[in-house]
């Protein structure tokens, strides 16, 4: 991010925590206790420009407001931030929580989403009754004279500000979705970390087709969201009563405590530590948008007086049957899947052959002419942030389908190695190209079980075809050691000649399209593959993504 895109950002910030009004010269103390040097005329000048793209409002003499364009800008151009701030979050709820189980009076945490029907609201008692959810304690507001109702539900992270205030520390460590089979509890399917995301695992996960809730009440199998977090051994038997304390005044959803030291659900639990399975607080909201209702998920929203809370039903059964310590085979994070196949990759840049890491999706046959001309015009209205790369592959089992074949930005990573350059892919993201081009959501590699793009895909949140309002497209994002950095450049460089999708190449302590690289390395922004495939998704077609699949030779690939 350019200084001046960092003073504005700055500037931005410093609005947005004012409830009145404020001049150029408290902005310029401020900044200047923030380390910006910026005189009253300078603040003035940047002022001009926030006033000119609308993102602040003069309010006569008494100064200057953020507008809701502005809090969006804000919200986006920190995002550098935002991946360390949800992690951030949750500690700061979980130390607000100060509710008295004894009393049943304090501060709680709550989700509130917006549904639109009341069809919605049986849905939601239905979960509840089924006990696939934190608490039967809800607040139902009704919006205007229209069908608007706003749903709060408590949420588990309160069970963690309970556990903190009786002297246990809670750390939460994943959200995620749990396979359940015959209302037994299997292993968790997909983990996110919470920390190094701009967005909450659950929010990730709260996507049509991943959860089927519906199905497991009805039949006892199906998948739930789910989260894990842990907790010193030695605190185990005051969390168990703890936990069966809050049970009795109907604040539950606890799903599994491990014993000490012992792996679950596939989670591995350190050595003197403790794992809590908890259901995920969306349950309720995931089965209504598997029900195809309209609504507006919102994950641990807010700190909320508890009284303002009421049982919704006083019938609450637990459905679930009690999680075996069976071991499960452990649960394979992305990195480490994916190392394998990086250090595999031999493109050699002068020769232009060797093997590359593809994306391989899957379309209905029919539609393989429908598919190329898409993904040739997408190329040829962004050729510099469309791979053009891609090759027809045979379907393993099914001749009705057929696959394409793209680059997957890791290969540039196994390319770099390959050439004595260690290259560390930090994020996947979804980046607006706006001038400059910023990352609006980022989720780290490491602590993913699901390629940040294919949930960026899953949440349609790609514009990567639309014309009008700023393109979102999927960039990773890597750092690689300083010292290195002029061949580095050299062979991206090359790379970029060849069609490979270099968008950045950053400085050291840059931010690079706002994503930070550690320190003493600096930061390389990439397209996705997935990008060309994400138009063909957002024209409709139907497509099975399988992002990180294989290797295939890059001479054998075919060009746009």
């Amino acid at each position: 991010m350019p200084e001046s895109e960092h003073r504005m950002i700055e500037i931005l910030r410093i609005l947005s925590e004012q409830d009145k009004p404020i001049g150029s010269k408290l902005i310029a103390d401020e900044l200047k206790n923030k380390g910006f040097n910026l005189g009253e005329r300078a603040v003035r000048y940047h002022m001009q420009i926030l006033d000119e793209k609308g993102y602040t409002e003069r309010m006569g003499y008494s100064g200057r407001c953020i507008t809701t364009l502005g809090r969006e800008k804000l919200e986006k151009g920190l995002i550098y931030d935002q991946v360390d701030f949800i992690y951030s979050k949750f500690e700061e709820m979980i130390y607000l929580t100060d509710f008295n189980y004894m009393k049943q009076n304090g501060n709680v945490v709550v989700n509130t989403s917006t549904i639109y029907n009341e069809e919605s609201i049986d849905i939601i008692k239905k979960i509840i009754e089924s006990g696939f959810s934190v608490s039967p304690y809800v607040n139902l507001n009704r919006v205007g004279n229209g069908d608007e109702i706003e749903v709060t539900t408590l949420c588990g992270t309160t069970i963690d500000g309970v556990l903190l205030n009786e002297g246990i520390p809670s750390q939460p460590q994943y959200g995620g979705l749990l396979k359940i089979e015959d209302s037994q509890p299997i292993k968790f399917t997909e983990l996110i970390s919470y920390k190094k995301t701009s967005m909450t695992p659950l929010d990730a996960f709260s996507t049509p087709g991943l959860t089927s809730i519906m199905d497991v009440v009805d039949t006892g199998s199906g998948i739930i969201p789910a989260n894990f977090r842990l907790i010193p051994g030695i605190g185990r038997e005051k969390a168990i009563s703890i936990i069966n304390n809050l049970d009795k005044i109907g604040i539950g959803g606890v799903i599994a405590v491990s014993d000490e030291g012992k792996d679950i659900l596939g989670i591995p639990v350190p050595k003197g530590m403790v794992g809590i399975v908890i259901v995920g607080g969306t349950s309720p909201f995931c089965a209504v948008q598997e029900k195809g209702q309209k609504i507006d998920i919102k994950i641990a929203e807010e700190i909320r007086d508890f009284k303002t809370l009421a049982p919704i039903t006083s019938k609450v059964r637990n459905s679930l049957k009690p999680v075996t310590h069976d071991i499960q085979p452990k649960i394979s994070f992305l990195l480490s899947k994916t190392w394998n196949l990086i250090q595999q990759v031999d493109f050699n840049i002068e020769t232009r052959k060797g093997d590359i890491i593809s994306n391989v999706s899957y379309i209905d046959k029919d539609d393989l002419d429908s598919a190329l001309n898409i993904m040739e015009e997408t190329y040829i209205s962004s050729p510099k942030y469309i791979n053009p790369y891609y090759k027809i592959i045979k379907h393993p089992d099914d001749d009705d389908k057929i696959g394409i074949a793209t680059i997957c930005s890791l290969s540039i990573d196994g390319i770099l190695i390959d050439n004595g350059i260690m290259s560390n892919p930090k994020y996947g993201g979804l980046l607006e190209l706006t001038e400059p081009p910023l990352f609006i959501e980022l989720i780290s590699y490491n602590g993913s079980t699901e390629d940040p793009h294919n949930i960026f895909l899953s949440k349609n949140m790609t514009s990567i075809s639309k014309t009008g309002k700023p393109q979102k497209i999927l960039a990773s994002f890597k750092e690689i050691p300083y010292i290195s950095r002029d061949y580095s450049v050299h062979l991206l460089d090359i790379l970029k000649n060849i069609g490979f999708s270099i968008y950045k190449i950053g400085k050291p302590r840059e931010l690079t399209y706002n994503a930070k690289a550690d320190n003493y390395n600096f930061g390389v922004v990439t397209g996705s593959g997935l990008n060309s495939i994400g138009a063909l998704k957002e024209k409709g077609m139907d497509v099975e993504i399988k992002a990180i699949e294989k290797l295939l030779p890059f001479e054998k690939m075919d060009r746009l």
